[in-house]
């Protein structure tokens, strides 16, 4: 999500929305109304009408977070709005021009999907036009400073505290493999600036996947 962004941020769309949609987020029987937006009326529920994530994009950029998670059967329906740049709500007949900057990810091998047919083959080469790999943590350490100082000023600001590391904590944490990616890095500074009485992190344990102050 940050790469994407970051994309938008530095684009000429960066005064424009920037709109993030987890596809493996939202119950299936939603995601449709989620996405285009529906009409007053369109199901049970639909008390009034709703602006999909590609209409309040519009001008701007729409970043589809895990979009192996989309289900099979409304993936025709998000490859026609990238082909003709147009949608309907649900339950609506008007067609609505977008015009929205694409984004998608995911953990998934959607090549072996398309393969498995689980994956629309017209909609996986419609969305890989350009193809950004963010590779694991653990094969660019050289981020790692930069990323614990990062999440150092950010809990320290919040604590309105001055917050450091030692030279020895941060080799350690560069030796460390990082399963679970920059997500786990900000968990552990986070945990640990919160139970250290120290403001220098001297003493990491990362065999217990925590520091110690």
């Amino acid at each position: 999500e940050l790469v994407a962004r970051s994309l938008h941020e530095m684009s000429k769309r960066t005064s424009k929305p920037f709109i993030v949609l987890d596809c493996g987020a939202i119950p299936k029987d939603l995601i449709e109304s989620t996405l285009f937006g529906h009409e007053k009326g369109a199901f049970t529920g639909a008390i009034s009408q709703n602006k999909g994530c590609f209409e309040q994009a519009n001008g701007g950029t729409i970043f589809l977070d895990e979009i192996g998670e989309l289900d099979i059967g409304l993936q025709p329906k998000l490859l026609r709005v990238l082909e003709n740049r147009e949608l309907k709500r649900v339950g609506g007949d008007r067609t609505i021009k977008v015009d929205v900057r694409v984004l998608a990810a995911t953990n998934r091998d959607c090549r072996q999907m398309v393969n498995n047919g689980t994956f629309r083959e017209d909609l996986y080469f419609r969305l890989s036009v350009i193809t950004i790999n963010n590779p694991p943590l653990r094969e660019r350490k050289e981020d790692i400073p930069q990323l614990v100082h990062h999440f150092l000023a950010d809990v320290a600001a919040r604590r309105n505290m001055s917050l450091n590391i030692a030279v020895d904590a941060m080799t350690a944490l560069v030796g460390y493999d990082w399963p679970g990616n920059v997500r786990e890095l900000r968990n552990v500074i986070e945990r640990t600036a919160s139970l250290c009485d120290s403001p220098t992190i001297t003493r990491p344990d990362l065999s217990l996947g925590q520091m110690s102050g």
